[in-house]
C-alpha cells in the first residue's frame, strides 16, 4: 500500500537538511599483524610468504625489521629523514615534497611494545628493482608510511530528509573536502557516488522510479586467511612472529585456501574439531592457549616466575593429555565414519628395510608411507612429487631410496624413508634428505656431491642433482637456489680434487661433442665453478618455484663449505670459502 500510494506522486519535497564536518583519520604506524592482514586480503600473499618476503627486504635495507607488535613512532625517530629518502620517487614524490614544505604531522599515538619500530621504508625502491611481491609489498608499506605523517581526510556529511506524498524518507553522503593521507592510499578514499547535491529546505526533485526491493539473508561466507589473523590478535593467540608459522592448518589438510585465500575446512579439519569438542573443548577453543600468552607476558614484564608458570602449564596439559588418551574412542568413532583405514589406501612404492615388504604411498596431505606390516608411517617431504629412485637402497637400512621434485625447473633429491624420519648421524635434523646426509662414502651424500657453499645463505651447500641430466643442475640444500648449467653434457661428475683458489670441489663434465662448448674438439673439462671462466659461462642462476618447509635454513645447521666435513673450530676461516665471494657472485649473476 505504501508503495503504490509513493507510485502516485511526481515529486519529492526536502523537509530538512543538516551538515557536519567529520574527519576520517589516518592509519597507524604499520606493525605485523597489520601487514599480513593486507597481504593476504588485498595482495593475494599467504602469511609465510609474506614474511620470507619482507625478511627479505629487510636484509637488503629497504625496509626496517618487520617482525614488531610496535604502532607507536618513538619521538626521537627522524621521521623527516625517512620521508626524504622518497622525495624524488616517480610515484609519490609531489606528495611528499609537498608533505616536507608544509610540515609532517605526527604519527597518531599507538602501542608501544617497548622493542623495534613499526615497519618503515629505509629507503627509495622501485617495481624495476624489486619486481613481483617484493615490489607490491614495498609499495604498500611506503604508502601506508607516508599516510602516517599525512594530514586526516576531511569530508562534509550531509543528510536530507524529503517527503513523497505521505512517506518520508533520508539518504545521506559524503562531500570530500580535503583528501589528506587518501590521496597516497586512495582506495581509503570517499567515493564520489556517496556525494549529494546541495539543496534546501522547500526544494523538490523529480521522482524517476519507485522500487521495492525483496531480499533474503545468507549464511556468512568462509573465514579469510585476513579475517583469522584479526581473530588470532583479537583472542591472545600468538604473536607477530609466530602468527603465520601457527596458519599452517593447510599443510595438515586441515583446511585448503580458495579463491580470495578463503579457508574451507576439509573432511579432516571438521573431524577433528568435531572429536576435540566431544572430548575436551578447550583444546579447540582459543581460551586455554590466549591464557597461556598471557601468563608468558607476565613473564615478559617480570610479573610472573616462568618457573611456576612452566610448572603449572605442564602439569594442565598432561591431565588433559591423560584424559584425552583416556577417552580416544569418541575420536576414533568419528574417524572411522568419515576416512578408510590406513592400510587400506595408497598404492606400493618401495620397500621396506625391515620386512622387505612393499610400503604403500599415501598420496593425501600431508603424503607419506605406510608399511601395513611392520605398521610404521614414514612422513616425506611436501609440495612436490614423490616416485621410486632407480631401486637403490640405502647402505644404513636398506630401505629403498625414493627422489622428491618440485618440477623441471626446481630442486629435486634423493631420501631413505627411515633416515628421513631417524636422522642416523648427530648433525642431521629429522627432515633432511640424502643431499644434507654426511655419510662418508654413500654415492647419494652430502659428502660425494657436494661443491662448495651456497652464494645466497651462509649455512647451505650447493649440492649436484645426479638425476637431472642432460639438463644439469646444481641446488643447494638450504634455500631454494637452482644453477642450471652444462645442458647436453653427457656425464658430470664431482671430483675429489679442490680448486687451488677456493678450495671448493672440482667438477668432471662430458660433453656432447656436436654441442661441446670447449676449444678444438675436446668434450671433456675438469674444472670450478665459481673460478673456472669456461664453466662460469655455463652457468645460469634461478630460484626454485616452490619448496617444502623443511628447506628452511638456520642457525644450528651445517656450516661446512662442502661434502660431509667436520664442522670447523669456532674462529677458524671456512676452507672451502671462495677468498673472492664477489667475483664468484658475480660470475654466477652473470
Amino acid at each position: 500500500m505504501s508503495l503504490n500510494m509513493t507510485k502516485l506522486e511526481k515529486e519529492a519535497q526536502v523537509e530538512a537538511t543538516s551538515r557536519k564536518e567529520k574527519a576520517k583519520q589516518r592509519p597507524l604506524a604499520l606493525n605485523t599483524v597489520e601487514m599480513l592482514r593486507v597481504a593476504s586480503s588485498s595482495l593475494g600473499m599467504g602469511p609465510q610468504h609474506t614474511m620470507q618476503t619482507t625478511e627479505r627486504l629487510y636484509t637488503q635495507g629497504y625496509i626496517s625489521y618487520p617482525r614488531t607488535e610496535t604502532t607507536h613512532c618513538p619521538e626521537n625517530f627522524d621521521l623527516k629523514g625517512a620521508l626524504r629518502q622518497q622525495a624524488n620517487h616517480p610515484y609519490w614524490a609531489d606528495m611528499v615534497k609537498q608533505l616536507l614544505a608544509e610540515g609532517i604531522n605526527r604519527p597518531r599515538k599507538g602501542h608501544d611494545a617497548g622493542h623495534h619500530l613499526p615497519i618503515t621504508p629505509m629507503r627509495s625502491a622501485t617495481e624495476a628493482e624489486l619486481g613481483g611481491d617484493a615490489w607490491w609489498l614495498c609499495e604498500y608499506i611506503t604508502r601506508h608510511f607516508v599516510a602516517t605523517v599525512s594530514h586526516d581526510c576531511k569530508y562534509l556529511q550531509s543528510t536530507i530528509s524529503f517527503r513523497i506524498g505521505p512517506e518520508l524518507f533520508t539518504c545521506s553522503g559524503k562531500t570530500v573536502l580535503s583528501p589528506g593521507f587518501t590521496e597516497i592510499m586512495p582506495w581509503q578514499s570517499v567515493p564520489l557516488e556517496e556525494s549529494l547535491p546541495t539543496c534546501q529546505r522547500g526544494d523538490t526533485f523529480t521522482v524517476s522510479e519507485v522500487k521495492m526491493l525483496e531480499k533474503q539473508t545468507s549464511p556468512p561466507d568462509y573465514l579469510t586467511e585476513a579475517e583469522l589473523i584479526m581473530l588470532m590478535e583479537r583472542h591472545g593467540i600468538g604473536t607477530d612472529a609466530s602468527i603465520p608459522v601457527h596458519i599452517n592448518i593447510c599443510q595438515h589438510n586441515y583446511v585448503t585456501v580458495e579463491s580470495g585465500r578463503r579457508l574451507k575446512p576439509t573432511n579432516l579439519g571438521i573431524v577433528l574439531v568435531d572429536g576435540y569438542y566431544k572430548i575436551d573443548a578447550e583444546l579447540v577453543l582459543p581460551t586455554i592457549r590466549s591464557a597461556v600468552e598471557k601468563q608468558l607476558n607476565l613473564i615478559a614484564q617480570g610479573k610472573a616466575d616462568y618457573r611456576q608458570v612452566l610448572g603449572h602449564t605442564l602439569d594442565v596439559f598432561k591431565r588433559k593429555f591423560h584424559y584425552f588418551v583416556d577417552s580416544i574412542a569418541g575420536m576414533d568413532e568419528l574417524m572411522e565414519v568419515s576416512f578408510s583405514p590406513l592400510a587400506a589406501t595408497g598404492k606400493p612404492l618401495s620397500r621396506c628395510g625391515k620386512c622387505h615388504r612393499f610400503m604403500k604411498y599415501i598420496q593425501a596431505k600431508p603424503s607419506h608411507l605406510h608399511c601395513s606390516h611392520c605398521d610404521e608411517t614414514y612422513t616425506l617431504p611436501q609440495n612436490g612429487t614423490i616416485k621410486l629412485y632407480k631401486e637403490l637402497r640405502c647402505p644404513l637400512d636398506d630401505f629403498e631410496l625414493v627422489l622428491w621434485s618440485s618440477g623441471s625447473r626446481g630442486k629435486s633429491y634423493p631420501l631413505c624413508p627411515y633416515c628421513y624420519n631417524h636422522p642416523p648421524f648427530r648433525d642431521m635434523k629429522k627432515g633432511m634428505g640424502c643431499n644434507e646426509c654426511t655419510h662418508p662414502s654413500c654415492q647419494h651424500s652430502l659428502s660425494m656431491l657436494g661443491i662448495g657453499q651456497c652464494v645466497e645463505c651462509e649455512s647451505g651447500v650447493l649440492v649436484l642433482d645426479p638425476t637431472s641430466g642432460p639438463k644439469w643442475k646444481v641446488a643447494c640444500n638450504k634455500c631454494n637456489v637452482v644453477a642450471h648449467c652444462f645442458e647436453n653434457a653427457h656425464r658430470v661428475r664431482v671430483s675429489a680434487d679442490t680448486c687451488s683458489v677456493c678450495e671448493a670441489a672440482l667438477l668432471d663434465v662430458d660433453f656432447n661433442k656436436a654441442k661441446s662448448p670447449l676449444p678444438g674438439d675436446e668434450t671433456q673439462h675438469m674444472g670450478c665453478v665459481f673460478c673456472d671462466p669456461i664453466f662460469q659461462e655455463l652457468v645460469e642462476l634461478k630460484h626454485a618455484p616452490s619448496c617444502h618447509p623443511m628447506h628452511r635454513g638456520g642457525p644450528g645447521r651445517r656450516q661446512g663449505r662442502g661434502r660431509g666435513r667436520a664442522r670447523r673450530p669456532p674462529g677458524k676461516p671456512n676452507p672451502r670459502r671462495p677468498k673472492d665471494k664477489m667475483s664468484a657472485l658475480a660470475a654466477y649473476f652473470v
